[in-house]
């Protein structure tokens, strides 16, 4: 099948360019840009709205094995087309977790039956509880994309040493949660005195750059390729210069959560605003969007955590920790670009052409020979978040009733509609 989509704004985040142009695309992958229609071709009028590169979600949290009560293999997917997500980088944090080629297998060959590209992480140490590495080149072979324990900090030093050294071996990747594991055990917001004022639980924000400079060491140690999921406050960005500075060859990332919103955003203990780790200062608000903007920051993933009902009424302290996010993403990243802080390529350079880059995927592009992984969105549209909607099975997001600008109206993977044209 040959498409052709013309009229439209072109979102290009290798070229950090916005200009209005054509696109074909052919057998799945794209064929040229601003050409010609060829003959036969069918015809997709963009009406002046935006193209660009499907979003590349990397941190995504899909209930399967164990939890498919919270979100299955199929409702991610379907949530991830609705938000023109069309690679999911999925968390090993499944019950049990994906930490044996057996288990990589399965979720692999469930998610070959999906909508969209589901690539997977593998724990770094079994049961991901920090006391034995896993068989990473097993891991490896059976087609692990990085090895994270996610948001459990690994406590031993010398076994963490240990796995970025071996993982150094196999060319692969660590996805590393920078944070001191025991001041932030327990903590259920940001130290300050909002936290002392509703007598809520607390971590210094100290406590990211404590973590980040360990890690850091073990990386200029071990030489290791290495990732940070989620920095989220200014006094870590100097630790990520230096290592860059030094040669080390590190990335990092952030949530769209805590680029949107802030500790205050909590109100009268709002549990859908309790996330990991805690939502930060403005201060530290403001730092990450100019860090996306500069490029300091190279990766905005929604992070998406779906939790039941049962799990979030609970008093905030004790209530589950994440958000969804896969349909909320892009119109939360609108937020940036309308505010003035960040442009539509910046955007797409982060959420899409980075993560395929660090993870050594296809994706990400416009140009020639790169796969038709496509969104096709109005970025000035507006609506009202109504939760109910959301096609993830959980519910649990902060933007529940917000106004928001920012709809997609189609999403291809590989050349074929997965959302729009009537599928909405």
């Amino acid at each position: 099948m040959t498409l052709h989509f013309h009229n439209a704004r072109l979102i290009d985040p290798e070229a950090l360019t916005d200009t209005s142009g054509s696109l074909t695309v052919q057998d799945g992958a794209i064929l040229a840009v601003n050409g010609e229609a060829p003959e036969g071709a069918t015809l997709i009028d963009c009406r002046g709205k935006c193209l660009a590169p499907g979003l590349i979600d990397w941190g995504v949290k899909i209930g399967e094995p164990g939890e498919r009560h919270r979100e299955s293999m199929r409702s991610a997917a379907l949530a991830a087309a609705a938000g023109g997500v069309t690679t999911i980088v999925a968390r090993p944090d499944t019950l049990p977790p994906i930490d044996t080629p057996e288990s990589l297998e399965f979720v692999t060959r469930r998610a070959a039956e999906q909508p969209v590209r589901i690539r997977h992480q593998a724990a770094l140490t079994r049961a991901r509880a920090g006391r034995e590495m896993v068989e990473m080149g097993f891991l490896q072979d059976a087609g692990a994309i990085a090895f994270t324990d996610g948001v459990r900090v690994v406590p031993d030093t010398r076994l963490l040493a240990r796995c970025m050294t071996y993982a150094r071996g196999l060319g692969a990747l660590i996805v590393g949660h920078p944070q001191d594991a025991g001041l932030s055990r327990g903590a259920a917001a940001t130290g300050g005195k909002f936290a002392s004022l509703y007598g809520i639980p607390a971590v210094s924000p100290l406590a990211e750059r404590m973590g980040l400079e360990r890690d850091l060491a073990l990386v200029e140690l071990t030489g290791v390729r290495w990732h940070a999921d989620q920095i989220t406050t200014a006094a870590a960005l100097p630790v990520l210069d230096r290592a860059r500075a030094a040669g080390l060859d590190v990335t990092a990332g952030t949530s769209i959560h805590h680029l949107t919103l802030n500790e205050f955003d909590v109100g009268d203990y709002r549990t859908f605003f309790r996330v990991t780790p805690p939502l930060r200062s403005e201060d530290d608000r403001m730092a990450m969007v100019e860090a996306v903007a500069d490029g300091r920051i190279d990766v905005i993933g929604s992070f998406h955590t779906p939790q039941d009902e049962e799990a979030k009424r609970l008093p905030y302290e004790v209530a589950a920790p994440g958000a969804v996010g896969l349909e909320t993403l892009l119109p939360a990243a609108m937020r940036l670009y309308h505010q003035g802080g960040v442009g539509l390529a910046q955007l797409w350079r982060a959420m899409s052409l980075n993560p395929a880059r660090r993870l050594g995927l296809a994706g990400g592009r416009l140009n020639a020979g790169a796969p038709a992984d496509l969104v096709l969105f109005d970025p000035d549209a507006p609506f009202v978040l109504d939760r109910f909607t959301l096609r993830s099975k959980s519910k649990n997001t902060p933007f529940d009733g917000a106004r928001m600008e920012g709809k997609v109206l189609g999403t291809w993977v590989g050349g074929k509609r997965v959302f729009g044209g009537g599928d909405e």
